[in-house]
């Protein structure tokens, strides 16, 4: 590849995904829904049963049937409950109905109970015209039985794992977790809790991707810090052969000590190295041993960026999911931007009165931004701003699950 062809980042993100495609995550497993969050459905949920099972009542107030209401008051002939089955509504009469509760057969009408008047003799003036099925949930109103409700490939979330339950599930078929070995590269690197030497920094991006991996549902095999030495990462990459993904950061450039880059680029498939991306140039994605291998930039503000918008859809659609694009909305920028660079920028950012605000310092060696920030500023290519002109937002909150 020649040192000035640098990818964009949506051929880098297609490649990606078609490399993803390609060896999908196939084998499922049965769980129970408490240990569903975050896993993706390999089967798709059908439903067992019409919800609502049977028409109920939308408010507090009286069933009746509206032949049955000449304008004259109506008595209460009994009082339903959710969880409780009435009887059939006898004729010329009124019930009096709570939230949730199955609508006797023969009622046609719920009215609210503040349009009502409760006389003293027990009967119950209506106040208002009324309407055939007014204020009922009609039975299958939400979903009938055999109907798809959640597809295969799914992301589960609280929201999917309640639908489950209202359906009676106890247990789902999930894609099995991926297997994603996390290594990281470099002799300047030290774990927290063990002392700094001449030259080193603590290894932030480890626990970063740690974290992130395990909220995307990976058994994250930690394959901990390799030395600046080429044959003992030969020796370290050849021991991880039951992973799905080597997930890299560090050493995938072209300097004397960019070992994992160099082994790839010998020894493996290089299937992308360099996008016009800032922060995040030098990601590289292969093969080493018939393994996937994605390395990430070194400095963590890139590890972050690029894992977010590409290293993270990648890996979901591997699990089979198709909508893997993060959210994104247009923002006035709270900031001006007068010198337009070559490579699509990724700024951390927060919103502050409804503009986005950048961090003072965008160095991509720190986390700091990306800890204060809730979100990215995407500026393209040869671009300036004015302060005001939208800007594509995407929230953290997106891309960090």
């Amino acid at each position: 590849m020649k040192k000035s062809a640098l990818m964009s980042v949506e051929e880098a993100l297609e490649c990606l995904l078609q490399l993803a495609g390609r060896e999908p995550i196939g084998e499922s497993e049965r769980v129970v829904l408490d240990d569903a969050d975050g896993r993706v459905l390999a089967e798709p949920l059908i439903s067992p049963l019409d919800l609502p099972p049977w028409p109920n009542s939308a408010m507090d107030g009286y069933a009746l049937r509206l032949a049955d209401w000449t304008g004259e008051p109506l008595t209460v002939s009994q009082t339903i409950f959710a969880g409780q089955a009435p009887e059939p509504l006898r004729p010329g009469t009124c019930a009096r109905i709570f939230t949730g509760a199955p609508v006797p057969e023969g009622a046609d009408c719920v009215e609210l109970q503040e349009n009502t008047e409760l006389l003293e003799d027990g009967r119950v003036r209506f106040a208002q015209a009324l309407r055939p099925r007014q204020h009922i949930r009609e039975q299958g109103q939400e979903t009938r039985r055999g109907d798809t409700v959640l597809a295969a490939g799914s992301r589960l979330g609280p929201a999917q794992l309640g639908l489950a339950a209202s359906l009676g599930a106890t247990e789902l078929t999930v894609r099995r977790r991926p297997r994603v070995a996390l290594l990281s590269t470099g002799d300047e690197l030290v774990e927290p809790g063990r002392p700094l030497g001449p030259g080193q920094i603590y290894n932030s991006n480890r626990t970063l991707l740690h974290s992130w991996l395990m909220r995307l549902g990976c058994n994250v095999l930690d394959a901990g810090i390799l030395p600046d030495d080429p044959q003992l990462t030969r020796a370290r990459l050849g021991e991880l052969g039951g992973a799905d993904l080597i997930l890299s950061t560090g050493g995938v450039s072209v300097g004397e000590a960019d070992c994992l880059g160099q082994i790839l680029r010998e020894e493996g498939e290089l299937a992308l190295w360099k996008l016009a991306i800032k922060p995040g140039k030098p990601l590289t994605v292969g093969r080493y041993r018939g393994i996937p291998v994605v390395g990430l930039p070194g400095n963590p503000a890139s590890s972050l960026v690029t894992f977010a918008l590409l290293a993270r859809p990648y890996l979901l659609r591997r699990l089979g999911v198709q909508a893997v694009a993060p959210l994104t909305f247009p923002v006035p920028a709270g900031f001006v931007w007068s010198k337009p660079g070559k490579r699509r920028e990724y700024l951390r950012a927060r919103l502050g009165e409804g503009r986005a605000v950048l961090y003072p310092n965008q160095s991509p060696g720190v986390l700091l931004s990306a800890a204060w920030a809730d979100g990215l500023v995407e500026i393209p290519e040869n671009t300036t701003l004015a302060e005001g002109d939208l800007v594509c937002f995407i929230p953290l909150s997106e891309v960090l699950g």
